[in-house]
């Protein structure tokens, strides 16, 4: 049961965050915000511990506002109140926990199906940062339809032996726990044969294998299981429930996915939609001011959307199919918007060391560099934005059959057990 915080007003909670922060950012970091000076502020956030900030920020629970405090990390907060925590923490551009898998998936499906010596040894870590989470759902021969994936849990006494192989694993190589949905009853069809794991990713049996990207990073992986073990009560849900638990991942990834502050953001190289404005205030060419109204509009009419679905989840409601709808519109309007950027400055766009790419972006070199670096990362980083957290065209169903109440497409596969399912090698 999570701990009832006493009702406190907008500016309560307002004055509450900045009296934290003023204790904890280092000296100068608020009075430089509010400034504007951009180059102290990064001065001071080049010498911070970032390690030792995560956990001090995690356990006085800013990292997860709404999360039960009971489980030391969080300020249980309704998602209402939690709005004017982040308005400080978002004004003041503290830094924030890397571990976005864990904190916008991996917690909220632990709370939702966890038990409660789940809840206790997972989610304080989990918000501090110090154990990054990955999501392992995707295989090569199931990608749009995670339902027919074939990795196999077999039951061993008190624990289940998997293997099997998944693909397009966000920060694998990162991870100490990964969720992990696999087949546990072959004879069924195949929604009703999966279960759900919180997996170990450091044990023996459990093989990452990095994947290069245009950009030159690796954020994505294959991970394979060779007879991998996980504990029977490391089960999220009952067997056989697997489906419906992922469904509560998958709900809540499409919001992380979509909103301010998310994965994608309106962002260009990192940078918010309105440095792209300042950048180019200058511009006379009617076509290029056209693109740069349309972009402003079409940021304005995404936040308004995400602000339709955050007033439903101050109701207590949990992340329904709207998430769907800003995952869609942010994906591809990011894509436009780094296309724009590009565009805009013209042969000095592509005038960068394609080889030291991601480093130039990560390291901040010589200004000049660093811009038109940013500006290419970005635009190149965007081409996975459609593809990540599930395919536009595959959003484009779920809002066609959840929230348009259209037919699903015939699937004959449904209804027979996956054993007959008939399978391409």
């Amino acid at each position: 049961m999570a701990v009832e915080s006493p009702a406190r007003s907008a500016e309560d909670l307002r004055d509450m965050t900045r009296r934290w922060l003023a204790e904890h950012l280092p000296a100068g970091w608020m009075e430089a915000i509010d400034a504007g000076d951009v180059a102290t502020v990064g001065s001071l956030r080049s010498g911070m511990d970032y390690a030792e900030w995560c956990v001090r920020f995690g356990e006085a629970g800013y990292a997860t506002p709404t999360w039960p405090a009971e489980y030391g990390a969080g300020l249980s907060l309704s998602p209402g109140d939690a709005r004017f925590v982040n308005e400080v923490l978002n004004h003041y551009k503290v830094p924030r926990p890397y571990n976005i898998i864990g904190i916008g998936m991996g917690g909220p499906t632990v709370m939702a199906w966890g038990t409660e010596e789940m809840k206790h040894r997972l989610l304080r870590p989990l918000a501090c940062n110090q154990e990054i989470w990955c999501q392992l759902f995707s295989e090569p021969g199931a990608g749009s339809d995670v339902a027919g994936l074939s990795t196999r849990a077999v039951r061993d006494g008190d624990e289940w032996v998997v293997n099997g192989q998944k693909v397009w694993t966000t920060v694998a190589q990162l991870s100490k726990w990964g969720m992990l949905l696999c087949r546990t009853n072959p004879d069924v069809p195949k929604h009703g044969g999966l279960s759900y794991f919180v997996v170990d990713m450091e044990q023996p049996g459990v093989e990452v294998r990095p994947l290069v990207q245009i950009t030159g990073d690796s954020e994505f992986n294959e991970v394979f299981f060779n007879d991998a073990r996980v504990r029977h009560d490391w089960m999220l849900g009952r067997e056989g429930d697997g489906w419906k638990v992922a469904i509560t991942t998958l709900m809540n990834e499409r919001v992380s996915l979509s909103g301010a502050g998310s994965i994608g953001g309106d962002a260009v190289g990192g940078s918010p939609l309105d440095r792209l404005l300042e950048r180019h205030r200058g511009v006379t060419d009617p076509l290029a001011r056209q693109r740069l109204a349309g972009a402003y509009i079409e940021s304005r009419l995404i936040r308004l959307n995400n602000q339709r679905a955050g007033d439903k989840r101050k109701t207590g409601a949990e992340a329904g199919p709207e998430g769907s709808i800003t995952k869609l519109q942010q994906a591809e309007f990011n894509q436009r918007l780094q296309k724009l950027a590009l565009d805009l400055e013209g042969p000095s766009g592509v005038a960068w060391d394609g080889v030291n790419l991601s480093k130039t972006v990560r390291a901040g070199r010589a200004p000049k560099v660093d811009e038109d670096a940013t500006i290419a990362f970005g635009f190149l980083r965007a081409q996975a934005n459609t593809i990540e957290g599930g395919t536009s065209d595959i959003m484009r169903n779920i809002l066609g059959e959840r929230v348009l109440g259209l037919p699903k497409e015939p699937d004959n596969s449904r209804e027979l057990p996956w054993s007959e399912v008939p399978r391409s090698g």
